[in-house]
């Protein structure tokens, strides 16, 4: 993570964290990878790879789970390597901390089980980067336990990541008062994609509304987000877990291109 925080430092943009929802496989991680990292590259975009490599928070049993653990987790090690980048992936066990933390930077701790102590205990406690979804059933003030957790244990490396409120039983509402309360207590990262889903349909496959990917992403830079979090695959129709709220990956650069213009304004009237 040193570079990363090294180029947090001297960059004035939102850092990023970007991939597809899950490892399908080498080519296509890497495929994606290469995409992603030369495009914030090119626009001095902090990045961090993501890709679950596993999913186990699935609606149907015949739903996509992963490729294998250690395999997906061989992949992302290899990403890291091969563009010298942090990865990040999440886990929903408490077995799982130890052995991610052999491959990848950070470790993500999902919305649904973020007030379970062990995970976070389990996460930190490997002094890695901890990356805390806020429960679309809690506030943004209750996010102070789930850092002081893992702050307790010595890992002062944690951030915060909104994906949205579940007002309703089948949509998702970001609401942006929230930001600022959650930057009070740690770095806050908006994401995006998730934050758009439609769970709980009839078909029992989430649902979603990509076409306001770009919406969400302006308002959250808007309100001082530090960092967004996008799911991208190039051909979402395709991707075997929520492709029905992904990015296209040809969309990438111009979205973030716009995004970071806005950054900028948004850094001179502040």
């Amino acid at each position: 993570m040193k570079t990363f925080t090294e180029r947090q430092a001297q960059s004035d943009q939102f850092f990023l964290l970007a991939g597809p929802c899950a490892i399908e496989g080498e080519d296509m991680a890497l495929s994606i990878a290469e995409h992603v990292v030369e495009v914030t590259t090119k626009l001095n975009i902090p990045l961090v790879f993501k890709g679950s490599f596993k999913k186990a928070n699935r609606n149907r049993v015949d739903s996509f789970t992963g490729i294998g653990d250690e395999s997906a987790l061989k992949i992302l090690q290899k990403v890291g390597k091969t563009f010298n980048v942090p990865t990040v992936t999440d886990i929903h066990e408490v077995s799982d901390a130890e052995k991610a933390a052999e491959y990848v930077d950070v470790l993500q701790i999902p919305a649904f089980l973020v007030r379970q102590t062990d995970l976070v205990f389990a996460a930190a406690n490997t002094g890695k980067y901890v990356n805390l979804k806020k429960g679309q059933f809690m506030s943004p003030e209750s996010m102070s336990h789930a850092v002081s957790k893992v702050i307790d244990t010595g890992n002062d490396n944690v951030w915060i990541t909104d994906r949205g409120t579940m007002f309703g039983y089948q949509d998702m509402v970001v609401d942006f008062r929230g930001i600022p309360v959650m930057k009070s207590i740690a770095p806050t990262i908006l994401d995006v994609t998730h934050s758009l889903q439609q769970p709980n349909q009839s078909s029992g496959v989430t649902g979603g509304r990509p076409e306001l990917i770009e919406t969400i992403a302006r308002a959250g830079i808007a309100a001082g987000v530090d960092g967004l979090f996008m799911e991208t695959h190039h051909d979402p129709s395709t991707a075997k877990s929520d492709g029905a709220n992904m990015l296209p990956l040809h969309l990438l650069e111009g979205l973030l291109e716009r995004l970071t213009i806005l950054r900028t304004t948004v850094n001179q009237i502040s």
